[in-house]
């Protein structure tokens, strides 16, 4: 159990503040969607934007605080006790008499290398979350987590607001270590994708990666799952060095930045190894080689590659 006292004592830092409505982002576009009275107070987001009130994703800068937790001591330290990479973290405050639309988030479940963590902060007896079937009251002072690919409901059919701390982290061994022992079994199976630990890379490493590759279109689009075999558009990506690190250009001329995972293998900033690059450049046939991972299943396709010269 969590401090609820002092949770709620951090809340309250923000509360003359008019939070902003809840965005979503989609394959590198940010855009308002909330309908709803559904409001957020982002502190962790994308370059540490206090702006962003969406979960972020692949195609722009790596997460970071913003302002708002300079003034959160007891958020700062139980944020910084989660064991993984840490991505969003937003205050979400539903407000009174709201009733939001059943649907999935895939993109933000274990299977993807993804958990969502729900640290309620101020609820009430008529605040619940419908979960594959199952209605939940989480309790202030709680830390649940939830399978969001599943379909799911919330609702807020009394008076006052209901506020969680919603934090996304990348799914590691040590994260699995939080939970309770009648857990193992699935954070031992198939459904679940680690994440490996992101490594530094010298000067002549980016040099060496720099190349121009064909891939199928969908390459850097992270809604679904697609495939990398069969026919299909394809579309042509280049590994550059930005001068900080590596990044994948898109056809329309977008910076995807990489981060690198040893061996020449890449994933997306802002993402998990739910999607990786190889390069294998200094052999008689230059190539790249692209992983899609959902748990312990993945597809690979190798493309020839032209380095840069």
């Amino acid at each position: 159990m969590l401090d609820a006292d002092r949770l709620v004592a951090d809340l309250m830092t923000a509360r003359d503040h008019l939070w902003d409505e809840q965005s979503s982002y989609t394959n590198g576009r940010v855009s308002r969607w909330a309908g709803q009275d559904w409001r957020c107070l982002s502190v962790r987001s994308p370059g540490g934007d206090k702006t962003r009130t969406d979960p972020g994703g692949p195609g722009g800068v790596e997460f970071a605080d913003t302002e708002w937790l300079d003034h959160m001591p007891y958020v700062r330290e139980v944020l910084r006790s989660i064991p993984g990479p840490l991505y969003a973290a937003r205050f979400m405050d539903l407000g009174p008499g709201v009733v939001g639309y059943r649907h999935s988030d895939p993109k933000f479940a274990p299977d993807w290398g993804m958990a969502r963590l729900h640290i309620p902060v101020i609820t009430h007896e008529e605040a619940s979350l419908d979960l594959d079937g199952g209605i939940y009251r989480w309790q202030p002072g709680e830390f649940w987590f939830g399978d969001f690919s599943r379909k799911h409901q919330i609702q807020n059919l009394g008076p006052e607001h209901r506020v969680h701390l919603v934090v996304d982290v990348l799914v590691t061994p040590e994260l699995a270590q939080l939970f309770p022992a009648d857990w193992a079994d699935y954070f031992n199976g198939s459904d679940v994708l680690y994440n490996r630990p992101a490594v530094a890379t010298t000067d002549r490493e980016r040099e060496a990666a720099r190349c121009t590759f064909d891939a199928p279109a969908h390459l850097l689009e992270i809604e679904v799952f697609g495939s990398l075999t069969g026919p299909q558009s394809q579309a042509t990506f280049s590994i550059v060095d930005t001068g900080t690190g590596l990044a994948i250009r898109s056809p329309q001329g977008h910076l995807f930045p990489l981060v690198a995972l040893g061996g020449h293998e890449y994933r997306l900033v802002g993402w998990s190894e739910e999607r990786t690059v190889t390069t294998r450049l200094d052999g008689p046939r230059p190539e790249v080689e692209l992983t899609y991972r959902k748990g312990h299943r993945s597809t690979g396709l190798v493309v020839p590659a032209t380095p840069a010269p």
